[in-house]
């Protein structure tokens, strides 16, 4: 008597989430990330870039679940802009006056990404991670897959002009938004067959509340060319890969230096999240979401 043949399930397309910078409106990335974890949704790699970055690092260092959401949720919570911002009178004026480089000091954004990465080096993440860069050197782009886990997120985060470039042998590295603030294009280079990708904002209809100062000024004109050059992204990777774009609050009006309202756009972004997923499922609507989502056409 002969057994039936046993059956295979279906392997898993290679899965990446793609988290965007935004400054303080990173905080929606952890109600997507907490929509994401409650479909047993979890990544094969991440790939980040500015405070993507760190959410990426963060949760690679720990269990991919709710549970991690929540952690990261609280970790948000607490963060004042202070934390991250500390304006000094001496870093100031040394930046205004020629003798540095930036007018805020990298040193409390350190101790925080020290105290909740869990690894020295990016190479040891239990997850791969890679950190999008930009070298002031060269002039291009650079994924870090390696090296040590610390530097690499303050690069990351490094918003020109505004915080300290971090040099890392040859190259002195800044925020990659200034070329590329949601690296789509490195997890489908990284052979990523399905792709979420993590905005912090909405790129048909960016946060257009007027700067209050030139740290807020900088970082909104940021934001402004990177949900145009999302757009583009979206377009051309979409024949390349499953393209799951969850949804940022598009009526936010928050600063992005606003650290203070992470729990109403971890909220907000949540319930978008749960909706979008809920409709689409776990795969297979990467033309007919972007079209819905952001007016991007499907692939032909």
């Amino acid at each position: 008597m002969t057994r039936p043949p046993r059956s295979v399930a279906p392997q898993r397309p290679l899965t990446a989430f793609v988290l965007a910078g935004g400054a303080s409106l990173g905080a929606v990335q952890v109600g997507m990330l907490r929509a994401l974890y409650e479909r047993n949704i979890v990544p094969d790699l991440l790939v980040g870039a500015s405070v993507g970055a760190l959410n990426a690092a963060f949760v690679a260092s720990r269990a991919q679940d709710v549970a991690t959401a929540d952690a990261l949720a609280r970790v948000w919570a607490s963060v004042q802009r202070q934390d991250v911002f500390p304006l000094d009178l001496r870093t100031v004026v040394g930046g205004l006056s020629g003798r540095r480089d930036h007018l805020v000091g990298a040193h409390a954004l350190r101790r925080i990404v020290r105290r909740y990465i869990g690894f020295e080096d990016l190479a040891d993440s239990p997850i791969p991670l890679h950190i999008a860069t930009y070298d002031l050197v060269s002039g291009r782009e650079v994924l870090l897959s390696a090296g040590p886990a610390v530097d690499a997120v303050l690069a990351a985060t490094a918003i020109p002009g505004i915080l300290p470039p971090v040099q890392m042998g040859e190259l002195r590295l800044l925020d990659a938004a200034v070329v590329n603030n949601t690296p789509i294009s490195h997890a489908v280079a990284l052979g990523a067959e399905r792709i979420y990708v993590l905005p912090t904002q909405d790129p048909m209809r960016p946060g257009r509340r007027l700067p209050r100062n030139a740290l807020e000024c900088a970082i909104q004109a940021l934001g402004v060319r990177t949900a145009n050059h999302l757009q583009a992204e979206l377009a051309r990777y979409a024949p390349d890969a499953e393209l799951i774009v969850l949804p940022a609050p598009s009526d936010q009006q928050v600063r992005p230096t606003d650290f203070g309202q992470a729990r109403r756009l971890t909220a907000d972004a949540l319930a978008g999240a749960r909706m979008t997923l809920a409709l689409g499922g776990a795969s297979g609507w990467a033309g007919a979401a972007l079209t819905h989502l952001y007016a991007v056409p499907p692939p032909s």
